[in-house]
């Protein structure tokens, strides 16, 4: 019974085989099967036909190991990785996801790289932003002020083949080329810019310069993002820097103060501003019109007294004096007329009693409306009506005889 016999074993079934025997029987087998290759055999077998048991028993055997090593050459991609195929150590081709089969070894091998995996880079620090490597992390701006920056790369592969054969060491390729990109983005930049407002600009900036560097080096890593941990002036000068960023502060309440009053003045000087154009306006419409009105009204007065002018005349003479006297408490008296006394009639009281609605007259008009005593100087008799009227209008037809 052979060693590879399923029944193998079965005979001692009560315990466990003797080894000795064992190994006795397997002596014996190599005894016989040597023996059947140098042609001493039993009497009873020719040589032929044990000659060609062993070329079958070969046969299998090499077709067996064959198979096995034809086998392992299944592999199986997943969806995040590329297979690199290696012929002799030559770069052949990069097979995608699924189960995949090449020349097994030593013909072909396969580099299985996973695309998807984020690799990441720590420039200035080692795992914790307190273990500082201040070799890496002090660096010169433009203002020529040293700062001190921590930051983390983070990238992925976007080409295996320039992966695996362009690149000895990648993580040390990597941290080379950021801090490059850094120490040049942060020398055009200023110290304030770099520490406070400017960061999200100067690690996008040092994220591109990276990638520059990277293509240019065919590495086939894409850089995904920089991020800052940590970006502050060196601990020898923190508490000089710490002042100046209080005054800052101060500064920009005070502007923020300043400018929530001019917040505050402004849209109401505005309106103000804004108020006092339209009255302007307002009155700017008052007087044209005021003006178009009296036009008007002149050009119809006009068309009446080409029609008639001496009683236009006249008529407009009579208006004007008639508002003249009634906004006026005083009394003229035509002296050439006559000579006498002229008891003065209070007339103010009777303006008053027949217009109730007029406003008294002060002091120094009630005194002027008063009658003259025997000692004060009595005006002379007043014309009757016609009389001043007469006198009024001689001027007036004197100066229209002169224009005919």
């Amino acid at each position: 019974m052979g060693l590879n016999d399923p029944q193998w074993g079965n005979k001692n079934a009560g315990g466990p085989p003797d080894l000795e025997e064992v190994l006795r029987n397997l002596n014996k087998k190599i005894e016989g099967l040597f023996g059947r290759f140098s042609g001493k055999g039993p009497k009873s077998g020719g040589p032929g036909k044990d000659t060609g048991g062993l070329a079958g028993g070969v046969g299998l055997i090499v077709i067996i190991v064959a198979l096995i090593w034809l086998s392992s050459g299944f592999y199986i991609v997943d969806a995040s990785q590329r297979g690199v195929v290696l012929r002799f150590g030559k770069y052949i081709e990069a097979t995608q996801a699924g189960p995949r089969w090449h020349l097994p070894y030593p013909v072909e091998t396969v580099e299985v790289v996973s695309l998807s995996q984020v690799r990441t880079v720590e420039v200035g620090y080692r795992e914790n932003v307190k273990n500082k490597m201040l070799k890496e992390s002090l660096m010169l701006t433009d203002d020529e002020n040293i700062v001190d920056i921590q930051f983390a790369v983070q990238y992925f592969l976007k080409d295996p083949a320039d992966y695996l054969f362009n690149n000895r060491a990648p993580d040390e390729n990597v941290r080379q080329a950021a801090e490059t990109a850094i120490r040049e983005v942060v020398g055009k930049s200023k110290m304030d810019f770099v520490l406070y407002e400017g960061r999200e600009q100067v690690a996008a900036a040092t994220t591109k310069l990276i990638q520059d560097i990277l293509d240019r080096y065919k590495s086939g890593i894409l850089v995904s993002k920089v991020t800052m941990q940590n970006a502050q002036p060196p601990e020898q000068v923190q508490a000089a820097f710490d002042d100046a960023v209080k005054a800052g502060q101060d500064r920009e309440r005070q502007k923020n103060e300043g400018q929530a009053y001019a917040n505050d003045v402004v849209p109401k000087a505005k309106g103000a501003a804004a108020r006092l154009m339209q009255e302007a306006e307002g009155y700017k419409q008052r007087v044209i019109a005021n003006a178009e009105g009296d036009a008007s009204r002149f050009k119809q007065i006009l068309v009446e007294y080409e029609k008639a002018p001496q009683v236009t005349r006249e008529r407009m003479y009579i208006d004007m004096m008639q508002q003249i006297m009634t906004s006026s408490s005083k009394v003229l008296v035509d002296q050439k007329s006559g000579n006498g006394s002229l008891l003065y009639l209070p007339l103010d009281k009777l303006i008053q009693s027949t217009n109730p609605g007029a406003a008294p007259l002060n002091e120094a008009q009630t005194a002027a409306g008063r009658p003259a005593n025997n000692a004060e100087q009595v005006a002379p008799q007043a014309p009757n009506e016609a009389a001043v009227t007469s006198s009024a209008r001689e001027p007036l037809r004197s100066r229209d005889r002169e224009t005919r």
